[in-house]
C-alpha cells in the first residue's frame, strides 16, 4: 500500500502494529558485500528502548531477528527482512476506551480513512512502528560509515529548557558519548538534569511535554540532492515529517532567517586547506537543494505525548454522543529522547538513497 514504503533506490517497507505479533521491515536495494550482523542492528534498536523513569513502563526486549538477505556475515544484495516480536503487550486498557477517540491521536482519522482501525495501542499509527525504521536506519548508518559519514541527534530543547551546545565545536564521537550519558540525550549534563525534572513533573501531574531534537550529519560530500523537486532539504523534511509526533522541521538557521538580513544570512565562501568551505552554516549544509559539504543540520519540533491521564473531552463514535476520556496504560511523558534514534535513522536513509542516486555507492562493497 502507498505510504508504507520509503526511498527510491534504497527502499524500506515497514509492517506491523503496536499490539500485533511483531513489527519489522524489508530493506531492498542494499549493496552486496556489506558486513552486517544482528548485533549491528540490535545496537541501534537498544538505543530506542525505554531505559528510565522518563520512559514508558512497557518493556519489550526487541530482540532483532534477520530472516533474509545475509549470508556468511555479508549482505547479498537481495531484500533484507528483519523483525522483533511484541511480547510485553497489554491491550486491556485500550479495550475499555475502544469506542472513544483519543485526543491528539490518529484514532478518528484512521477510522475516517479505512472505516475501521486497530484500537490496541494505536495499531499502525503507534510509535511502536518506528522500531522498524531504526532497524533499516542501522543498515544505512553502517553504509555511511564506509564513506566517512556520521549522523548524530540530541535533545536541543525539552519543555522550554534549552541546550546551547554547538555541535560544530565537537568531534561527533565525543558528542555521541555526551549525548548517551543521560536519559534525555542532551550533551549538556546540567541542562539534562533540568529537562528530566520537567518531564518527571509533567508525568506526576498526569501530563506530558514536547521539545526540539537536532540531527547533525557530518562528512556528507557536496553534490547530493536533485534540482527542483527532489531537493535534499525537501527530502529530509519529508522523511522527518513522517515520524510520529513531529510537527515541524527546520534546516540550518531555519525560521531565524526571517529576521536576518542577507548580509547576515549568507554563508560567505572561503578556501580552507585548499578546499571550498563556508565561514558560517546558516544554510545547514544545503544550498539550492544540494549539499555543500558542510554539516547538515536539521531540527524538528516534537509534540507532547497525546496519551495523558488528565480527563479530556471526546466523542463515543458508536453512540455518537460527547463523552470524557482518561487514557490509561503505559506511555512516555516525553517522546523526544526515544525519538532521536528514529530521526537519525530517517536522515541516514535519505543520505544513502541520495548517494546511490548520485552513483557514489556501488552495487558491491568489496
Amino acid at each position: 500500500m502507498v505510504g508504507n514504503t520509503f526511498g527510491y533506490l534504497f527502499r524500506v517497507t515497514t509492517w506491523g502494529e503496536s499490539h500485533g505479533r511483531a513489527v519489522g521491515c524489508v530493506v531492498d536495494g542494499c549493496p552486496a558485500g556489506l558486513e552486517l550482523s544482528e548485533r549491528d542492528i540490535q545496537r541501534e534498536v537498544d538505543r530506542r528502548r525505554p531505559k528510565s523513569a522518563i520512559s514508558t513502563s512497557r518493556r519489550e526486549k526487541d530482540e532483532v531477528i534477520i530472516l533474509s538477505g545475509i549470508f556468511e556475515g555479508k549482505t547479498l544484495g537481495t531484500p533484507i527482512s528483519m523483525l522483533v516480536y511484541n511480547k510485553d503487550v497489554d491491550s486491556k486498557p485500550y479495550e475499555e476506551i475502544k469506542h472513544l477517540f483519543r485526543p491528539g491521536h490518529a484514532d478518528y482519522t484512521y477510522q475516517a480513512k479505512f472505516g475501521l482501525r486497530d484500537w490496541r495501542g494505536g495499531g499502525r499509527a503507534s510509535g511502536r512502528e518506528t522500531v522498524a525504521r531504526v532497524m533499516a536506519g542501522a543498515i544505512a548508518k553502517k553504509i555511511l560509515e564506509r564513506f566517512g559519514m556520521k549522523v548524530v541527534g540530541f535533545a536541543r530543547e525539552i519543555c522550554g529548557v534549552r541546550c546551547d551546545v554547538n555541535p560544530s565545536d565537537f568531534d561527533l564521537d565525543e558528542l555521541s558519548r555526551l549525548i548517551e550519558s543521560n536519559p534525555v540525550r542532551c550533551p549538556d549534563g546540567d541542562v539534562a538534569k533540568r529537562m528530566e525534572e520537567e518531564i518527571l513533573k509533567a508525568r506526576d501531574e498526569g501530563d506530558s511535554v514536547g521539545g526540539i531534537a537536532e540531527v547533525v550529519a557530518r562528512g556528507v560530500p557536496a553534490g547530493l540532492g536533485e534540482p527542483v523537486f527532489m531537493k535534499l532539504d525537501a527530502y529530509i523534511a519529508f522523511a522527518l515529517m513522517g515520524v510520529p509526533a513531529v510537527k515541524g522541521v527546520e534546516i540550518g538557521a531555519g525560521f531565524r532567517v526571517a529576521r536576518m538580513r542577507g548580509s547576515e544570512c549568507n554563508d560567505q565562501i572561503v578556501l580552507r586547506d585548499g578546499r571550498i568551505r563556508f565561514e558560517t552554516n546558516n544554510a545547514g549544509g544545503i544550498l539550492g537543494g544540494i549539499s555543500n559539504g558542510e554539516d547538515i543540520v536539521v531540527r524538528v519540533a516534537i509534540k507532547p505525548t497525546p496519551s495523558i491521564s488528565k480527563p479530556q473531552k471526546t466523542v463515543n463514535w458508536v453512540d455518537m454522543v460527547e463523552d470524557e476520556i482518561v487514557v490509561k496504560g503505559r506511555h512516555d511523558p516525553c517522546i523526544v529522547p526515544r525519538a532521536i534514534p528514529v530521526l537519525e535513522a530517517m536522515v541516514a536513509l535519505v543520505l544513502v538513497d541520495c548517494m546511490m542516486m548520485q552513483g557514489l555507492i556501488p552495487r558491491f562493497l568489496g
